[in-house]
């Protein structure tokens, strides 16, 4: 498909933000995958490309996190590889559905990513009693890690809730380690997609340099102020693109609710 030179801008601004909101929070994807749908991207393809920049952004991330020492990398050896292979296994399966399907599914997907941002808890920032042992952790993040091969919005913030809720961490130590987990889910399925054709090499590269200035500026931010105040925006901005998606006539979730 033919992308103007001003969607590409337009587009890598919307990943300098999510990138910003994800070193934050997670839930970046809420912005830049919508985004990429609403431009007339193919849903695998928008996967794919959305997948591409987040991985560099996230890697941003995780080294500036890392290199302050904020990552166990020790204790989370093991759950690393869990998210490895959970999100391997959403990609190959993504490849496998129905494209009609996905741009029925990805509306209600998002509107369900918007609810649980409303009713998530609040996460404090003090390190408390682990409640869920290795191999149940392990678990988790693999489930999580199929989501994010599958769709990917949200990753960030359901690791961020499961490693502060169940894992014992505070909530800086569980950004930092969300991005050491989101970082390899994203290069799994990254990889699998590559091998399948389905990225926009010129686009992605575009968004994944935006993406990368983005989440260094929000992990420094995350370090300094924690992830406070940002819940709303991506609340707003998710109902946002997700109307837009369903403005358009050709949707298929529209077409069978309206007819």
């Amino acid at each position: 498909m033919h992308l103007t030179p001003d969607i590409i801008a337009l587009l890598a601004l919307v990943a300098f933000v999510a990138g910003f909101i994800d070193a934050l929070a997670g839930g970046g994807g809420l912005l830049t995958l919508p985004a990429l749908l609403a431009a007339g991207i193919p849903p695998v393809a928008a996967i794919a490309t959305n997948k591409l920049q987040s991985t560099f952004g996230t890697g941003g991330a995780f080294l500036a996190f890392a290199r302050k020492g904020h990552i166990d990398f020790r204790r989370f050896a093991l759950p690393g590889l869990a998210a490895l292979i959970g999100s391997a296994g959403g990609a190959f399966t993504l490849t496998m559905v129905d494209p009609t399907f996905l741009k029925a599914f990805i509306p209600l997907l998002l509107i369900a990513m918007a609810i649980y941002f409303v009713a998530a808890p609040k996460m404090s920032d003090v390190d408390r009693h682990a409640r869920l042992g290795q191999a149940g952790l392990c678990a988790a993040i693999a489930v999580i890690g199929f989501y994010d091969g599958f769709f990917g919005p949200g990753t960030g913030s359901f690791f961020t809730t499961l490693l502060v809720a169940a894992g014992g961490l505070g909530l800086v130590r569980a950004i930092a380690h969300t991005k050491f987990l989101n970082f390899t889910t994203n290069v799994a399925a990254v990889m699998l997609m590559i091998a399948g054709g389905h990225v926009i090499w010129l686009l992605g590269g575009a968004m994944a340099v935006a993406s990368v200035a983005g989440n260094q500026a929000g992990a420094l931010a995350a370090m300094r102020f924690g992830g406070k105040g940002v819940r709303p925006l991506l609340v707003v901005m998710s109902l946002a693109l997700t109307v837009k998606l369903l403005s358009d006539p050709a949707n298929p979730l529209r077409t069978m609710v309206f007819g």
